[in-house]
């Protein structure tokens, strides 16, 4: 199974090519219901973690093919959203059909969800940046300026299936903090599976680092490789407060004998942890 993501990254080192080779979807946020089922789930558990009140300010970081998520949490409350990626995988179009699929979905589920709600949503989306009735969405793209958003101006920061694939996660989580106001809260959820790139779940840890280098390519992101404590140390280093964690552990991954060199002192529990979803407060 190596061979195939080896001359996907070996191709990439071709002028050129990159710009032909077939591109992945960005995860699910292409289907309304996907969108919605993920907002409310990082809804409840940030309830669940001590969040009072629904946010004024929420950011999203890698949105993915639509800003679906972000558009759910408007139609919840939420009066300013903020998309961070590093490419603009979606647009105008393509959020405007989301957005309606969503609206119904809301109203289905909560009939409070107004029309004026609704429409002053979707004005804000044919005009990303700018205020429409209190209500204000934002691309930033790339997000990798630590100035893109105000010191301390957000309320809650959520991120799902993303920080795995983030190269600079130290200043990932240093500018995560410096955004998000005291007290504020984060929900990330992260899966350290192998993405298809290995038969085992974990089978990339399996990979010396040569093999890996040329997966790799030149791509600017694919997975960053880091295992779940690596998260939560830079989590506490930041100034965060861990309110609650899930791991989902998995015993069918490689055995630490077949681990390359770089891999061999990773605890058992990072070894064993194919998911994290954790819950944080800024202190």
């Amino acid at each position: 199974m190596v061979i195939k993501p080896v001359v996907k990254g070996l191709l990439t080192f071709i002028p050129g090519v990159s710009r032909i080779l077939p591109k992945g979807r960005t995860g699910g946020t292409n289907r309304a219901s996907y969108c919605l089922e993920v907002w409310l789930k990082h809804l409840a558990l940030l309830r669940a973690s001590g969040m009072r009140a629904i946010p004024r300010t929420l950011a999203e970081l890698g949105p993915g093919d639509s800003i679906g998520v972000g558009l759910a949490a408007l139609l919840s409350g939420v009066d300013r959203y903020y998309a961070l990626d590093v490419v603009r995988f979606s647009n105008t179009v393509a959020n405007l059909a989301i957005f309606d699929e969503l609206a119904a979905l809301s109203k289905a589920r909560d009939p409070s969800v107004s029309d004026e709600r609704i429409a002053r949503i979707r004005g804000a989306i044919a005009s990303p940046g700018s205020e429409r009735d209190g209500v204000t969405i934002e691309y930033m793209v790339p997000w990798s300026d630590i100035r893109v958003l105000e010191p301390e101006s957000i309320d809650v920061i959520i991120s799902h299936a993303v920080l795995e694939h983030v190269v600079d996660l130290e200043s990932t989580y240093r500018a995560l903090a410096l955004w998000l106001k005291p007290g504020g809260m984060m929900s990330h959820q992260m899966d350290f599976t192998s993405h298809r790139i290995a038969e085992k779940w974990n089978g990339y840890r399996a990979y010396p680092e040569f093999l890996w280098k040329a997966i790799v390519g030149r791509r600017t992101y694919l997975i960053n490789r880091q295992p779940c404590s690596v998260h939560l140390d830079l989590l506490e280093k930041n100034g965060f407060e861990i309110v609650s964690t899930k791991r989902v552990v998995r015993t069918d991954g490689i055995r630490r004998s077949q681990l390359a060199r770089r891999w061999r002192s990773i605890s058992d529990e990072d070894l064993a942890c194919s998911d994290l979803t954790v819950q944080a407060r800024k202190r």
